[in-house]
């Protein structure tokens, strides 16, 4: 199975920006359905953003809409989300997954996910 760690989270003030990576290895990153998490403490884990397999096809919640962008690099076996136009609100730990297997659930079901990265810290100050 996949094991996926997360990196490039950090503090940045509003507005700013940061790139997060998620490193795969023991298995193929484009063959799976590839997500981003995240979850602040007292609160459900929230969905971010997915890619499909062959990595084609992208989606986003509603809250990062135009600011996130999720892509990957199958050369380094990477999946990265480009956050600008950062918000405080965006302060959360951020989590990468990946299921190799259907069915592939919109919005994304964290408990179909079997392959989960230990996050990366985000804090965004105003």
């Amino acid at each position: 199975q996949v094991q996926l760690v997360e990196s490039g989270g950090g503090s940045v003030q509003a507005g700013g920006s940061l790139r997060l990576s998620c490193a795969a290895s023991g298995d193929t990153y484009s063959s799976y359905y590839i997500t981003w998490f995240r979850q602040t403490p007292g609160k459900e884990r929230e969905w971010v953003a997915v890619i499909y397999p062959g990595g084609r096809t992208t989606y986003y919640t509603d809250s990062v809409k135009g600011r996130f962008t999720i892509s990957q690099d199958n050369a380094k076996n990477t999946l990265y989300l480009q956050m600008n136009s950062l918000k405080p609100e965006d302060t959360a730990m951020y989590y990468c997954a990946a299921q190799g297997r259907g069915p592939y659930y919109y919005p994304p079901r964290p408990a179909s996910f079997g392959a989960w990265g230990q996050g990366t810290q985000v804090t965004v100050s105003s």
